[in-house]
């Protein structure tokens, strides 16, 4: 294919995408009123009324400090759930595009490794949205008495999606150590001996990425993170020792000091010297 039909391939896949995330984008703006909304809010409505805004009959809302600021974050909401939503059909336009070149190992690794990293955002964002009452349960009351709380629906939303791609794309990173394992980059004997490091680098890691950075929200991060690294570590050691193997079968290894090596010893057939080179060697000489 030429690079002129490659980049129309492009432009029609990336056409495609882009009415899918627009489909998805006006579904979610649809769904917003009808559940979307109140699940978004849920942690915060949730939580006591000394710590949430409340109006006269006992309603639990954000505040809304501008004119345009209610249809922003309806919009803003909207396109975030609509390019999750549109997901499945703007990767399969993205796969469609670059398989061709690629071989069938090749396919297969992708597809385990994007269903590997989609589930795994798919928990940190879950687990972030468990633990997130709690946070703000936590963090709002650390505010005392005589506080009134009255979050913006910006400040709310705002905070809320930073923890969840937190959360999601921390999830990733014991993909990324199976990753380097299977390239050969990095052994099961480097992450065995790192453990301890890697743990201790979870905690600080987890400190730094949380947006409110406080015990609880640290703790809910690192612990999963510290269980998928060792599951990392230990697929790595079950991918060192299939490697072994495999190179102990294509090699000599398995034969014993005391046993002949099958390799072929016998003395092959020296070429015959061409006379014009022997000519120029003994010229040279």
């Amino acid at each position: 294919m030429t690079l002129t039909a490659h980049l129309a391939e492009l432009r029609r896949r990336v056409g495609w995408s882009l009415l899918y995330v627009l489909l998805g984008t006006a579904v979610a703006f649809w769904w917003y009123e009808e559940g979307l909304g109140d699940f978004i809010r849920a942690p915060y409505c949730g939580l006591p009324d000394h710590l949430r805004y409340s109006d006269a009959d006992g309603g639990c809302g954000l505040l809304i400090t501008d004119v345009f600021g209610g249809a922003l974050i309806r919009l803003k909401i909207s396109f975030i759930v609509g390019v999750v939503i549109s997901a499945p059909f703007w990767l399969f336009q993205l796969w469609r595009f670059l398989t061709p070149g690629l071989k069938r190992n090749e396919k297969l690794y992708g597809v385990s490794f994007v269903a590997a990293s989609s589930a795994l955002f798919a928990l940190g964002a879950a687990l972030a949205y468990l633990s997130l009452a709690a946070g703000l349960r936590l963090l709002l009351g650390l505010a005392g008495d005589g506080v009134v709380v009255a979050l913006t629906a910006q400040d709310y939303i705002g905070f809320v999606i930073s923890l969840l791609v937190a959360f999601g794309m921390s999830f990733e990173l014991p993909l990324i150590a199976v990753v380097l394992n299977l390239v050969g980059v990095l052994s099961y004997e480097a992450l065995s001996q790192s453990r301890r490091w890697i743990f201790f680098l979870t905690l600080v890691f987890a400190a730094f990425v949380t947006p409110t950075q406080d015990p609880f929200t640290m703790l809910v991060m690192a612990l999963p993170m510290a269980v998928l690294f060792e599951m990392a570590i230990q697929i790595a050691r079950s991918v060192d020792k299939r490697r072994a193997r495999r190179a102990a079968i294509e090699s000599f290894h398995d034969v014993a000091d005391d046993e002949a090596s099958p390799l072929d010893a016998a003395p092959s057939r020296l070429d015959v010297p061409q006379p014009d080179l022997v000519e120029r060697t003994r010229g040279s000489s």
